[in-house]
């Protein structure tokens, strides 16, 4: 059995830069966006990039999974920072922001992402839906929001609200109107 080291620290800040920037280039330039000038803007050179990630695939992969995952920690710590509403409404105003930011990137990994062959955009899922379950079930327990909501609802409406901000050509002003909107029709 082959056991698998750790990175080390400064493996692990270039992958981290690796994927803030590749996100960001991708947002920018597609899938086309230049993966010299990705790891020349995270400050690393070509052979590293490709050292962590031996194709554009396995980095456009990455890169939407980082933004996913960072999303549903994210979950964790506003309910721990926040009262069950505030860190639901707060998590949920992050949640369509980063899916306006992240649909690009779903759209470039095409039917990967929409058949659910990749099994890391399938954990993804797993960890969004724990996120809405954990920060849903909280606000029930309080009291501030309705006992007949799944999490799976409130992730779709919220998806949904992503959705006309775009079409509104909206920024966080909208996105934040439009969740509480909605929250108040989801009110106990």
């Amino acid at each position: 059995m082959t056991q698998v080291r750790p990175m080390r620290a400064d493996a692990r800040r270039n992958y981290e830069r690796l994927l803030k920037v590749a996100a960001e280039a991708f947002a920018e330039h597609g899938e086309g966006a230049s993966l010299d000038d990705i790891a020349k803007r995270a400050g690393v050179g070509s052979g590293t990039l490709y050292r962590h990630f031996p194709t554009r695939q396995a980095l456009l992969e990455a890169a939407y999974v980082d933004r996913i995952e960072a999303l549903a920690a994210r979950a964790d710590e506003l309910g721990e920072t926040l009262p069950p509403g505030e860190a639901l409404v707060e998590w949920l105003n992050e949640l369509c922001a980063g899916t306006i930011e992240v649909r690009g990137m779903k759209a470039l990994l095409g039917s990967a992402v929409t058949d659910g062959s990749v099994a890391a955009v399938t954990a993804c899922g797993t960890s969004m839906k724990g996120a809405a379950t954990r920060l849903v079930s909280a606000a029930q327990a309080a009291g501030v929001l309705r006992g007949d909501l799944e999490p799976i609802d409130v992730l779709r409406l919220a998806h949904g609200v992503a959705t006309a901000s775009e079409l509104a050509k909206g920024d966080g002003t909208v996105i934040r109107r439009y969740v509480g909107l909605l929250l108040e029709g989801l009110e106990a």
